[in-house]
């Protein structure tokens, strides 16, 4: 299914929201909301009250202001597990409280999975990535053009099986990997190889079949084995074949703004390869921390995982190998959403701060996973440098000028200053002037286009809250400032 939060936020581009939590509310707040929590892991000395206090009260805050039932989560910090806890109900009928040592769905973050089967396979010399697929399954589609690369960076061409963000009647039978590909991988593809990045499942649906292929022996008895196992994930379990146990968290749908309605489960296969695995979020935060310390794959497979794969055109797709590369707060991630049915889930490493954080939620087409994780993740990283310090404070500084109508024009390209003529300042001045003082000015993301620095800001006021645009050039003049309504 799925990628909930990619599919929305990734026009090719990653697009993270970094919000500032006010500890001493959060600490409160996290107090009154206890009965709804299950059981706190020990948590070691690197990880502060304050910022557990802080942790529970986003994610209290994200359930209500979603109404998805439970949350999961694991937080590493230092390359350990510092914190796992769980919220709200597992269970709405009869009521049975979140535990953390209850699995869900994570959905697609399984491709990670699946993209590593594969590089182990490469590793010992029994395919490589620039393989074409025809030396595996010679009827597929244009499979003489196709490589392995092109179908776990999702650049392949081949048509998506399961775009719907609900389970369509057909997926509710069973089906094998063979029927879904020649369904989809026999058909035209939707592109030339290479020359788009479009997300599909059946790529991960080849790509599992090409392991048990090569490997001889079923995919999850290869994951077991080389990566369960060796890591001590006990608890992973495939939903391709059934349900969750009556123990485990149950997944729930929503139409409109009614109430959770237990979800439907898909047919067995539809999963196979692409978003087959349930876990406790401190199981995947483990396979979180063998990523940190590179422990299951060679340095050259991971920087093959992590590395941004470009189109034929050079252009970038900010996706490596079954995970997306980007930027949170000026530091580099590997992540991954997931959605099946029932679940969402959402998972950030941040390998160079050795921190990552894994939510796991139980209601399908819903936000909280991400909101959970996307204001937990700045709570894990070291503080800003002194440069991304300068810039935020010279885009506050901009800002507040503008909504008193100056502007520095020593600090705009030619571009930029013929764009804030006398009507466009004026304009500027009179719809923020009265907005006063920004209760909260953070980051949102920054990236790299054109040969500029693209800077994203929030800016937040008791009644609306604002996207700031900003691309800077390489000698720190300023070719764009926008500010525009935050969607």
């Amino acid at each position: 299914m799925r990628k909930l939060f990619w599919s929305r936020r990734l026009q090719m581009r990653l697009v993270f929201l970094s919000l500032v939590l006010a500890l001493a509310a959060g600490a409160a707040r996290s107090q009154s909301s206890s009965s709804t929590a299950g059981t706190q892991a020990p948590a070691p000395a690197g990880l502060s009250a304050a910022t557990r206090a802080s942790i529970d009260h986003a994610a209290a805050k994200a359930l209500t202001d979603t109404g998805v039932p439970s949350a999961s989560l694991a937080v590493v910090k230092n390359d350990e597990i510092a914190y796992a806890q769980a919220y709200g109900d597992a269970r709405i009928d009869p009521p049975l409280l979140a535990r953390r040592d209850m699995r869900y769905s994570i959905g697609s973050i399984s491709k990670q999975f699946t993209a590593t089967a594969v590089l182990m396979l490469v590793e010992e010399g029994k395919l490589s990535l620039d393989d074409h697929v025809s030396r595996f399954l010679p009827d597929l589609t244009r499979a003489n053009e196709v490589t392995v690369r092109e179908l776990l960076s999702h650049t392949s061409g081949y048509s998506d099986y399961w775009p719907q963000d609900y389970v369509p009647p057909m997926m509710l039978r069973p089906i094998s990997a063979d029927e879904i590909l020649k369904l989809w991988a026999d058909k035209p593809l939707d592109f030339d190889p290479g020359t788009k990045w479009q997300y599909s499942n059946t790529n991960y649906v080849i790509a599992g079949v090409i392991i048990e292929k090569v490997s001889g022996m079923p995919l999850l008895q290869f994951l077991q084995t080389r990566i369960f196992a060796p890591l001590g994930m006990q608890s992973v379990s495939d939903v391709d074949r059934s349900r969750l146990g009556h123990t485990d968290a149950t997944g729930y749908l929503r139409y409109a703004l009614g109430p959770p309605r237990p979800a439907p489960k898909e047919g067995a296969g539809w999963l196979f390869a692409m978003g087959e695995l349930a876990m406790t979020a401190s199981d995947l935060a483990k396979w979180d921390i063998s990523i940190i310390n590179q422990s299951l794959l060679k340095p050259s497979s991971y920087k093959e995982m992590e590395t941004e794969v470009k189109l034929k055109n050079d252009e970038g797709t900010s996706y490596g190998l079954g995970v997306f590369i980007g930027k949170m707060s000026g530091h580099r991630i590997i992540a991954h959403s997931g959605e099946v049915s029932g679940f969402v889930s959402d998972n950030i490493v941040f390998p160079d701060d050795r921190a990552a954080v894994a939510v796991l939620t139980n209601e399908d087409a819903s936000g909280a996973a991400s909101m959970i994780a996307h204001q937990i993740g700045p709570l894990l990283i070291a503080g800003e440098d002194a440069s991304a310090s300068r810039d935020k404070e010279q885009a506050m500084s901009i800002f507040k000028g503008l909504q008193h109508g100056t502007i520095d024009r020593s600090l705009f390209t030619d571009n930029a200053n013929s764009y804030f003529t006398a009507l466009a300042v004026s304009d500027f001045a009179a719809s923020l002037g009265p907005l006063g003082e920004p209760q909260d000015f953070t980051q949102s993301g920054d990236d790299n286009r054109g040969g500029m620095t693209y800077l994203r800001y929030v800016a937040k006021f008791p009644n609306k809250t604002l996207a700031v645009s900003i691309y800077k050039m390489p000698d720190g003049k300023i070719e764009q400032y926008l500010v525009m309504p935050q969607e």
